[in-house]
């Protein structure tokens, strides 16, 4: 991040013109600063000042100021790559969406807020300070961009060290040292070519530094005390669909966190600069080099293991361990899970894999049969083995005693990531069986924050003293989010239950004030909407959910809880106007009008139902469950034949689920 100048600015602001979604977009320079004339917050064309750079290889954005304090991070980005690479040509991030004044993605919209989305790890000691009464932002940073204290803390000591004597300190007056690779080195085994560690690492100071900006994660705090735990200021996403596929690969902007928490390397040992040189940003060696570290390359870098060509792209480590995907249009990054392919995977579950990524014209069956060729008929292997059963939980479509034992082995067995077992447990929330549950209970006192939080997430929903036993004495945990989930699990349970009353005092106030972090989103306010529901607040949950509206009128949790809230109140015409207001904005926005339909049933307007639970069906039709609770309103309405139709039409979706195979025998029968 650098201020807009002759030296940092990158892009053509020579009248320069680009079009998109029917704006034409003109950069130019006056007066010696650099300008853009677009479409602002109210869709007309303005002049606007572009206050600072953004990055520089291989794109570069620039950020524009807009009232209250706000930083905007502009669509139209310049492609910094050679020409011959066909670069030097502005482009827009989202070439398909047709992003107009309104939307959310748009420049002058919420999910382009740089005082959110870029800030803390764009600079140093950023802080947001966002008012909510005041809805602005006063944000301020001690340098501008990512500098050494960005990584080790407060630098003054180190600067005293330095023109002092000197004197012998391992620590150099640093306030945070990464020493986990000192004194290690990797054995190898000539005959095997496997490296072994020489002691175990026992600090995650490195990795979890990294990971405060190369993860996919939520921040609550911007209190960060340099070599503190991550789960102190954040929380890291786990394998979500829409994130990753079922096996973990990486699939929208996760970073790398969360895939190195998924490889072998991690649990070996590896840290991020056993690889990678943090300070000139290189690698430590060059190409398969930087694997031979570690690997033997006699073994590994071999036609005889990698079956390419010598010298070719296929001969590379990283073009089959670690595939890429481009993000930003421009810009492919690796895969960091380090897995071996499985296009296997790609025939059963439709994910992707190296093999097709490079041999884009062949099928997923022609690599398998290459691959078993190579192999004498044995099936490819890996470290992640838990595509299948996270397939089938995101999918819902085997009987559902066979999700929970999958989820429950996944959970149970610690050869697995604790990433993954953290994904199976918060999967397991969905399933409260009494064997879920005592998964759960197994794993509430891992020794990984991820898989304690997951743990009690999904015995949130168990009885008050189940719930005030098993969980009150996690509000002492030593992690942050931790503690501020047991306090939110908790929530709602009799006071007489928790015993320290002032342990989930405290640990509550932490939750609140993480929620008054982030009060410039939407979601908080919709967490704390839920959470004044919990309490019997109406109000204050009323009023949590206009907020999140008024921030983001997009953003559907908002909307459908207001309208659940309504609900359970008997307020069903408020709940309708509220959904309808909603689709007024969003009328492509199959959940709400799967909620429409619902409330409409309920108000026993059965023909407006149908039409509304239609169309959710239709909109959404990879949503089994719209097709379902429209085929049930089809049947309730006397149109057995048309729910049959629609039963048949989700099970071709859904082959394997269990409930919709049930429902289609039942009215099957009912025909002559």
């Amino acid at each position: 991040m650098q201020v807009a100048s002759d030296k940092s600015v990158l892009g053509n602001f020579d009248k320069a013109r680009f079009g998109y979604a029917g704006i034409t977009s003109t950069f130019f320079r006056r007066d010696g600063k650099f300008f853009v004339n677009t479409d602002g917050p109210d869709g007309k064309l303005h002049d606007y000042e572009i206050a600072y750079t953004f990055g520089f290889k291989p794109l570069q954005q620039y950020l524009i100021a807009l009232p209250g304090g706000r930083l905007q991070a502009f669509g139209i980005a310049w492609d910094a790559r050679p020409r011959s690479d066909g670069g030097g040509r502005w482009f827009h991030v989202y070439p398909d969406l047709k992003v107009k004044a309104g939307n959310p993605l748009h420049w002058t919209g919420i999910d382009q807020n740089w005082n959110y989305q870029c800030a803390e790890c764009h600079s140093t000691r950023f802080e947001k300070n966002y008012d909510a009464d005041k809805k602005a932002f006063a944000s301020s940073w001690s340098e501008i961009n990512v500098s050494c204290e960005s990584c080790h803390g407060p630098g003054l000591k180190h600067v005293s060290w330095a023109a002092g004597p000197r004197e012998d300190k391992q620590d150099k007056g640093l306030a945070t040292v990464f020493d986990e690779r000192r004194n290690v080195n990797w054995a190898q085994d000539p005959q095997t070519g496997q490296t072994v560690r020489s002691s175990p690492r026992t600090s995650n100071r490195e990795i979890e530094t990294c990971a405060r900006c190369h993860a996919r994660r939520g921040q609550f705090s911007d209190s960060f005390i340099h070599g503190q735990t991550l789960g102190d200021s954040f929380r890291p996403a786990t394998l979500d669909p829409g994130l990753y596929w079922a096996d973990g690969q990486m699939r929208d902007e996760v970073y790398n966190y969360g895939s190195f928490l998924q490889s072998r390397m991690h649990a070996q040992g590896v840290t991020c600069s056993d690889c990678h040189e943090p300070h000139s940003q290189r690698l430590r060696a060059p190409g398969n080099a930087v694997c031979g570290q570690c690997h033997l390359l006699t073994t590994y870098a071999a036609p005889k293991h990698h079956h390419h060509t010598e010298n070719s792209k296929g001969s590379q480590c990283a073009e089959c361990h670690m595939r890429t995907t481009t993000y930003m249009q421009v810009d492919p990054r690796h895969d960091h899970s380090f897995r071996i392919p499985r296009p296997d995977l790609s025939q059963k579950l439709g994910i992707p894999n190296a093999c097709n990524q490079c041999h884009a014209a062949k099928t997923p069956g022609w690599a398998m049969a290459a691959i078993k060729e190579w192999t004498g008929g044995r099936p490819p292997g890996g470290f992640q083995r838990f595509a299948q059963v996270l397939h089938d939980a995101g999918t819902g479509s085997p009987p559902a005693k066979d999700i929970v034992s999958g989820l429950i082995a996944v959970a149970g067995d610690v050869a697995h990531s604790p990433i993954a077992r953290a994904t199976a447990l918060a999967r397991l929330g969905d399933y409260p069986t009494p064997a879920a549950m005592a998964s759960a209970k197994a794993s509430l006192y891992d020794a990984d924050p991820m898989v304690r939080e997951a743990a009690l997430n999904a015995l949130s929903h168990a009885d008050d003293t189940d719930r005030a036993r098993l969980l009150a004495p996690l509000l002492q945990d030593k992690v942050r989010s931790v503690r501020m989930a047991a306090a939110r699990a908790l929530v709602g349970a009799p006071e007489r239950l928790l015993g320290n009353d002032s342990s989930f005092k405290a640990a509550l106030a932490e939750y609140f004030a993480a929620q008054k972090f982030n009060a410039d989103r939407p979601e908080s306010h919709v967490d704390l909407g839920a959470l004044h529901v919990d309490r019997g607040d109406v109000a204050a949950a009323e009023g949590a959910f206009r907020t999140a509206i008024e921030l983001d009128r997009s953003y559907l949790p908002a909307t459908i809880n207001l309208a659940d809230l309504y609900r359970s109140l008997g307020r069903e015409a408020d709940s309708e106007a509220a959904l309808r207001q909603a689709l007024a904005h969003s009328p492509r926005a199959a959940m709400l009008h799967h909620v429409l339909g619902l409330s409409l049933v309920r108000q026993m307007r059965k023909p407006e139902a149908l039409a509304e639970l239609r169309l959710a069906a239709s909109m959404d039709r990879g949503n089994v469950r719209f097709g379902y609770i429209y085929a049930i309103a089809l049947h309730d309405a006397g149109k057995v034949k048309e729910a049959i139709g629609q039963l048949r039409q989700s099970l071709a979706r859904a082959p394997r689920n269990a409930v919709i195979r049930a429902a289609l025998r039942e009215f099957s029968a009912e025909l002559p």
